[in-house]
């Protein structure tokens, strides 16, 4: 007989009863981070310089194709679409980039179609974390085409997916586990954010909201060093921040708070039509009877037809966004705004080209909030522009945290941050009920998978092997014969029909095996199981769980031995039996959740 054994911790008393009172073990920690958080966190801080220096080198690919297609010039120069002299043949503009973009993907990688961040969570959810290398090369060149030839996206997008991909790539140049892989990857996706737009700490939570599933150390802290050198780099590379700064506001009366949370109520509602609007000109682009490579030029021929209309249209909209939070832009031009960005953008995003959410999502949320503050008796137009570009974003992508702190990273406005947390929360929660999906998941429930975005704890963690183990257990000697154990099974009304196994014991009823249904028929089989006794039959190489363990420990020795029952006993003695674990009993513990949730009591 052989029963591994794990270290043994002394106990004050012996018995059943005694072992339940027994201290926890030593090696239930509060987290399950170990040291390799120190390798993943080294290994982030190159994932942070590379990061940094492909966002640099992205934002400088944009600058020069806008120069180029707009202007006819070879500069790097930061420019913007709204000064050209075209004419009507700025249409063709964006139709040759998109044209080029569907080249790219019918012959490159269809992986590049799209914002980014989808892509991002497939590779994450179905793809061990891993993204091909020609997708980061080619997803920063089709958005640089894209934003660069006129195209109403942002570059957040694609660098999160740009980032991402080389952060997957460079962890696979190391012996890492899926896992791990994924934090390298997200702490990639965090530094481009970080590089771009200068937020470090948005960055870090967009990454937990968006991408994570998870609230550990060790996935936190390596992401959190990525973003962090990302955004010293960008210092070097880029310019220090804010890249949007105002004249910081007064803190907010409790009127205004209130008129914040109204303002996230109109956002709600406004993230939920411009998330309809997109999927309907995407299910309009599919009814198109011809290869989706063409899709985008002709989405590119709204975008050319838009910018005649509203030149701002155009291209990323930095400044745009600039001039709505300082309050520059209000009346007609601001409604005309709104309305245009949220059509061309649903538009071109419909299509399937290449380009970000995120800057579109401020322009929006922005002209939304100051269109609602020429109404509103107090405050500014900039002030309600900065609040209703939180709140559309926290709605939109259903990451309030992220989209408080990064307004607030944007403007560097921090007496804000109540009312930047009120508007995103309301518009969330209107959201949240409006609509089964964001605008991101929407996307992969259309490729048939399924992303649950609430965190909570593992009731598995939480729940101790004693809170559901059965204490009454039934146990039969090791002499008795297999022929009448199987005749007392196959007669039932007894405790061992409850069960499929049942626990074998010695004349001193300390325990030596196991022996389940399966064993027994698989014994009956044998021509020689006539005088067989159990302990023959059985299994007596046994894996045991202990009263203090997890759940969560115990159902992993089921899965590493492959069996569905264990034999609960006292810490310092493993022949002494205190419980049996099956799963119907560690189900029990979802099912404490799921009362806990849905059970209400009368007050």
């Amino acid at each position: 007989m052989s029963i591994p054994i794990e270290p043994v911790i002394p106990v004050v008393a012996s018995g059943p009863a005694a072992v339940a009172r027994a201290p926890v073990a030593d090696e239930l920690a509060d987290f399950s981070t170990n040291r390799r958080v120190v390798l993943l966190s080294t290994l982030a801080i190159a994932i942070g310089v590379i990061s940094s220096l492909v966002a640099a080198a992205l934002l400088w690919l944009i600058a020069a194709i806008t120069n180029f297609a707009f202007y006819q010039r070879v500069s790097a120069m930061p420019a913007v679409p709204q000064g050209h002299h075209l004419g009507l043949w700025v249409v063709l503009v964006p139709v040759a980039g998109a044209l080029i973009i569907g080249l790219m993907a019918r012959f490159g990688s269809e992986k590049i179609r799209g914002h980014g961040i989808p892509e991002a969570l497939e590779a994450i959810l179905l793809g061990g974390s891993r993204i091909q290398l020609k997708v980061a090369i080619l997803k920063p060149l089709s958005a640089a085409i894209s934003i660069g030839t006129g195209g109403p996206f942002g570059a957040e997008g694609p660098i999160i997916m740009t980032g991402g991909a080389f952060g997957s790539i460079f962890a696979r140049q190391f012996h890492l586990s899926a896992a791990e892989r994924k934090t390298l990857l997200v702490a990639g996706a965090a530094a481009g954010m970080s590089a771009v737009f200068a937020t470090p700490v948005a960055a870090v939570l967009l990454a937990i909201e968006l991408l994570l599933f998870e609230w550990k150390p060790r996935s936190f802290i390596p992401v959190a060093v990525a973003s962090v050198v990302a955004s010293v780099l960008r210092v070097l590379l880029l310019g220090a921040g804010p890249i949007f700064p105002v004249l910081a506001h007064a803190p907010l009366s409790g009127t205004e708070l209130a008129i914040a949370a109204g303002l996230g109520v109109v956002a709600g509602f406004g993230s939920g039509l411009v998330t309809m609007l997109v999927y309907a000109c995407e299910d309009l682009f599919h009814k198109l009877p011809i290869h989706w490579m063409w899709w985008p030029a002709i989405g590119a021929v709204f975008v050319g037809v838009g910018g005649i209309i509203e030149p701002r249209v155009l291209g990323v909209g930095y400044d745009t966004i600039h001039h709505l939070l300082r309050g520059e832009f209000v009346g007609a031009v601001v409604i005309g705004l709104l309305v245009a960005k949220a059509i061309v953008w649903s538009i071109a995003l419909g299509s399937g080209t290449s380009g970000g959410v995120l800057a579109p999502l401020l322009i929006i949320g922005g002209a939304l909030g100051a269109v609602a503050g020429s109404w509103i008796p107090v405050g500014d137009p900039g002030l309600w522009a900065i609040l209703g570009m939180a709140a559309m974003m926290g709605g939109t992508l259903r990451s309030p945290l992220t989209a408080m702190v990064f307004t607030a990273e944007l403007t560097h406005d921090f007496n804000l941050l109540p009312a930047l947390l009120i508007a995103s929360a309301t518009a969330v929660g209107v959201t949240v009920l409006l609509m089964r999906r964001s605008i991101l998941t929407e996307k992969l429930a259309r490729r048939g998978q399924h992303v649950a975005c609430e965190y909570s704890i593992d009731p598995f963690e939480l729940a101790r092997v004693r809170e559901v183990m059965d204490k009454d257990v039934p146990h039969i000697p090791a002499t008795m014969k297999l022929a009448e154990l199987a005749d007392r099974v196959a007669r039932g009304g007894s405790d061992l029909n409850r069960r499929q196994g049942t626990l074998i014991v010695n004349d001193q009823n300390r325990l030596v095996g196991i022996i389940t249904r399966g064993d027994i028929v698989r014994a009956l089989l044998r021509n020689d199981s006539t005088e067989m006794s159990v302990a023959e039959a059985g299994c007596t190489d046994l894996v045991v769980t202990f009263p203090d363990e997890p759940l969560h420990a115990a159902l992993t020795k089921m899965l590493n031995r492959d069996v569905g029952r264990l034999p609960v006993v006292a810490r310092n003695d493993p022949t002494c039996i205190v419980g049996y674990l099956g799963r119907a009993a560690i189900l029990s513990a979802r099912m404490r959740l799921h009362d806990e949730e849905t059970v209400r009591q009368k007050g």
